[in-house]
């Protein structure tokens, strides 16, 4: 899963990065309005974990400007404001829920994981696309009660294509999602070639198909 924690207290924003970056999502990390608008300009997320009260602004604006451009990340609002008035505004506007300052980490990853589960897979545990079945939780894949071991990036890179199923999906997309920032630094995508290769060639030997539809010049579509 990418991140992008945007929170202006910097142990906790430095506290919840190690957290879920222990738990092997991608995390990036901003604690103002301006670079959060900046970020979410440039990069795409599967889920945004927003402090609503920054020293430049509101973090409400980062709500209204996604609305704005089409987006529709998962967001977690996480704010010291308990106002019935705050959670209103912040779920009117789009926020998919509100968890108040202070919080365990393990209820933060709870609601977090609830919301991008109920928003991309329709609120189960277990995933099923075609002969695929995916236990959310336990983060493994079996196909006809077989199970498939997968390293932590195929596991990721095949929830995304799921995901984003029957669409074409280019391959700075896939280096941005699986790596965040550090693509930035990347000079070829010979490394995702690689882990396709691999994903594809491990569910061929189960399943029989081939999920890949390569578009030459562009990307990857998930069939």
């Amino acid at each position: 899963m990418k991140l992008l924690i945007i929170e202006d207290e910097e142990i906790l924003r430095e506290s919840i990065q190690k957290y879920f970056t222990e738990e092997g999502s991608i995390c990036e990390v901003c604690g103002d309005l301006k670079t959060a608008i900046q970020k979410v300009d440039f990069y795409e997320y599967d889920c945004i974990l927003l402090d609503i009260g920054l020293p430049d602004g509101e973090g409400f604006s980062v709500l209204e400007h996604l609305k704005s451009i089409g987006r529709d990340e998962c967001v977690l609002i996480i704010s010291a404001r308990n106002s019935l008035e705050d959670k209103l505004k912040g779920l009117n506007i789009g926020a998919d829920d509100y968890i108040t300052k202070p919080f365990h980490l393990a209820e933060l990853k709870a609601r977090l994981l609830a919301v991008f589960r109920r928003k991309a897979f329709g609120s189960t545990n277990t995933l099923v696309y075609k002969q695929i079945n995916i236990d959310l939780s336990g983060r493994s894949v079996s196909v006809n009660n077989k199970d498939i071991v997968f390293t932590k990036k195929e596991y990721d890179m095949l929830l995304y294509f799921i995901a984003n199923k029957g669409k074409v999906v280019s391959k700075n997309a896939i280096a941005e999602h699986l790596w965040g920032d550090e693509m930035d630094m990347i000079d070829s995508f010979d490394f995702i070639y690689t882990h396709i290769k691999n994903l594809r060639k491990k569910l061929m030997e189960v399943t029989g198909t081939d999920f890949f539809s390569s578009i030459y010049g562009v990307g990857y579509k998930f069939i």
